[in-house]
């Protein structure tokens, strides 16, 4: 497929062989971009893991101090005399007895679920549904506890979950490119941290093998481990 003049010349910033520190990669991501909306920072590390092992699985949360960018529509399963509470907190649907029959009639009108635990057994009957979407609470993931308003809060501040695909690689948004250089590094700096705080006590010698960033659509950049 033949490069359109704009990413021609956005591969141009790019020194060949250069691999950046965070600060001059988040500075350069803006000028990468060439789409005409407010594009997504995107970073992608690769881990030096054996996916078939469990005690090499890497899978963290971050709170991201400029979050995302992206405003997120959060259904709370909750007892139903708990949804007004989970709701006033921040949640866009909240209940047990209707969101389950919405789910189950793959109705999902939302991006990420928070549940209690006390309602995790009633999320069995729509289990396969949530979790070929992604959508499935996990304890691990900070998506399922006894404070709602907490993760309702954190979630809606920036908070994301970091964890390893079937290739280990872990791939994650760290803020948009209308952001700027310095918020973006702030932001990169944090999810690095947590993802190094992480390493799994399986993986000895070399953790990560590299990491690249990019702008949704845009070329990537190396970054320094």
């Amino acid at each position: 497929m033949a490069e359109s003049k704009a990413r021609k010349e956005c591969l141009k910033l790019i020194e060949d062989g250069k691999v950046y520190s965070v600060a001059e990669a988040t500075d350069l991501l803006p000028k990468l971009s060439t789409v005409k909306f407010d594009a997504t920072a995107e970073v992608h590390i690769k881990i030096n893991a054996d996916t078939a092992q469990a005690d090499q699985l890497v899978r963290t949360t971050v709170a991201l101090p400029h979050g995302t960018g992206k405003k997120v529509r959060i259904a709370a399963f909750v007892a139903d005399d708990q949804a007004d509470a989970a709701k006033k907190a921040g949640a866009d649907i909240a209940g047990i007895t209707e969101l389950i029959a919405d789910v189950s009639k793959e109705k999902i009108d939302f991006d990420i679920a928070v549940a209690s635990p006390d309602v995790m057994k009633d999320l069995g009957k729509v289990a396969k549904i949530l979790g070929q979407r992604g959508l499935m609470p996990n304890p691990k993931a900070g998506t399922v506890t006894t404070d709602i308003a907490k993760a309702i809060d954190e979630l809606k501040k920036g908070r994301i979950e970091c964890k390893m695909d079937k290739q280990g690689i872990i791939h994650a948004v760290f803020g948009k490119v209308s952001f700027g250089g310095d918020k973006l590094k702030e932001n990169l700096e944090v999810i690095l941290s947590e993802i190094k705080d992480a390493q799994p006590v399986g993986i000895k010698g070399e953790y990560i093998k590299t990491i690249s960033i990019c702008p949704s659509m845009g070329p990537g950049v190396r970054v320094a481990i």
